[in-house]
């Protein structure tokens, strides 16, 4: 109580962890500099519950600012689907927000050609052990193009490359899922591993990459990588619409 403080309300992906490890960084560095008291001491939240119990105490909605505009609002737009009816907007309390906790996210899992029609039942299985929920599933033979976008950015420069992956993707039928859960992105890539079998391999034998993949481009899955990536997935793949997914419509994630 002898100086003032300075106190944050930050908002990121994986916030609790991301500000842990910089944290732990940011201490290192700072013992490293001086054993005296004289350095800064930094302390953070631990649980989203803790993180709203400590919000309420010391921010009123109007100290909180979301995103570029200076409001206390999370607004999200969208276009309604019926010809001829207007924009319509949605604001949410940021402490509404806090206090409902983590929200059902979508994201795609393209299981590749020559794969899904003899592990199926067991990824199911580990899905469902997961906690992921099964929204939409089709099969379908991808055109070049289609499996060229599925790439990442990097490995689209590399002709020779684009063209292996494509011969494959191409090569028969895939097998494509909408996933929901809490944090379905991430958790769907932590689950594939890295793209190379061989590294995920080293990493873990339990990774699906490391289970299932026998090279870089017979590496047995497609995730969506990010979560704007993930909203265009289930665009691209499934444009009639999910079969009973929950949580916010497709147009109002894109915003």
């Amino acid at each position: 109580t002898s100086s003032p403080v300075l106190v944050c309300a930050l908002r990121g992906i994986d916030a609790f962890r991301a500000l842990g490890a910089a944290l732990q960084g940011w201490t290192q560095s700072r013992d490293r500099l001086s054993t005296g008291d004289s350095l800064p001491q930094a302390l953070m939240a631990l649980t989203p519950e803790v993180t709203f119990r400590q919000a309420i105490l010391f921010f009123t909605e109007a100290d909180l600012v979301t995103g570029k505009a200076q409001h206390t609002k999370l607004t999200q737009i969208c276009f309604s689907p019926v010809v001829g009816e207007s924009w319509r907007c949605r604001a949410e309390s940021l402490f509404s927000f806090l206090q409902a906790g983590a929200q059902l996210l979508c994201t795609v899992l393209l299981i590749k050609p020559g794969l899904w029609s003899q592990g199926l039942p067991r990824i199911l299985r580990d899905l469902h052990l997961e906690k992921f929920c099964v929204v939409g599933m089709k099969h379908l033979e991808l055109g070049v193009a289609a499996a060229a976008s599925l790439l990442p950015s990097e490995l689209q420069q590399d002709a020779a490359a684009v063209e292996a992956h494509c011969a494959y993707l191409t090569s028969g039928t895939a097998l494509v899922l909408c996933l929901q859960r809490p944090n379905a992105v991430k958790k769907l890539l932590d689950l594939l591993g890295p793209e190379d079998p061989q590294l995920a391999q080293a990493l873990n034998p339990c990774l699906w990459r490391a289970q299932y993949g026998t090279s870089t481009v017979q590496n047995g899955f497609y995730g969506s990588r990010s979560y704007a990536m993930a909203v265009q997935d289930v665009k691209l793949f499934f444009p009639e619409g999910l079969c009973c997914a929950q949580g916010q419509p497709v147009q109002e994630q894109e915003v």
